[in-house]
């Protein structure tokens, strides 16, 4: 009898510390809303860290485009202000560089805001990735030196032929945020990206043809 009862407090204090453990795993938040945890869950998705709440008025679509187009439109701000940085250019190439930073650079606090604003990093999350979506028309390091080191002609041909390439990139992400997205604010931002910057590709062509 006393092996018996001995047996049987031992398998009540064990059933208990299960059902602990299954408590306690219940109560933890799902990895897609647990976006200070410093990695996803085993078996969870790499979207999922991204994730909005169902009730929320924005997607995963929403983050990824300002998430992408941040360091995009970075980039399109640092090339104009080296084409500013140069002397003896042509005034319709300063003029464009002048107004691609100062339509850019607004639109990057715009977008930082909401990301913050939806408990988001501001920086692409590596391993993300969305159908239509990517980083085309980036500029690479040595591209951009050149650019950097380049003069008078040379200078315009090399800004315009990358930027017309860059833009294209930004409208190919902008047009995925528009079929995808869901928030209302980052939606209209993508159509306005995608109407200036081809009014703005047109123009660039145009100034290519007469180099």
């Amino acid at each position: 009898m006393k092996k018996t009862l001995t047996f049987s407090a031992v398998s009540i204090a064990a059933a208990i510390a299960l059902a602990g453990c299954s408590t306690g795993t219940s109560n933890q938040p799902m990895s897609g809303m647990n976006h200070s945890s410093s990695g996803p869950m085993a078996g969870s998705s790499p979207m999922s860290s991204m994730m909005p709440d169902a009730s929320a008025d924005h997607n995963a679509a929403d983050i990824m485009f300002s998430q992408m187009m941040i360091p995009h439109h970075s980039q399109a701000v640092e090339m104009s202000d080296i084409m500013l940085a140069k002397t003896g250019l042509p005034a319709a190439v300063t003029s464009l560089a002048t107004r691609i930073k100062e339509a850019q650079a607004p639109e990057i606090e715009q977008m930082t805001a909401w990301l913050k604003s939806w408990n988001q990093p501001t920086d692409m999350i590596s391993g993300h990735s969305m159908p239509g979506a990517g980083m085309s028309g980036m500029v690479g390091s040595e591209d951009l030196d050149k650019l950097k080191s380049a003069k008078g002609d040379e200078a315009v041909k090399l800004f315009l032929t990358q930027m017309v390439a860059h833009h294209e990139g930004a409208i190919a992400m902008a047009k995925t945020e528009v079929d995808s997205g869901k928030d209302s604010e980052s939606i209209a931002l993508a159509q306005a990206i995608i109407t200036s910057q081809e009014a703005e590709i047109v123009e660039m062509k145009q100034l290519l043809a007469t180099l």
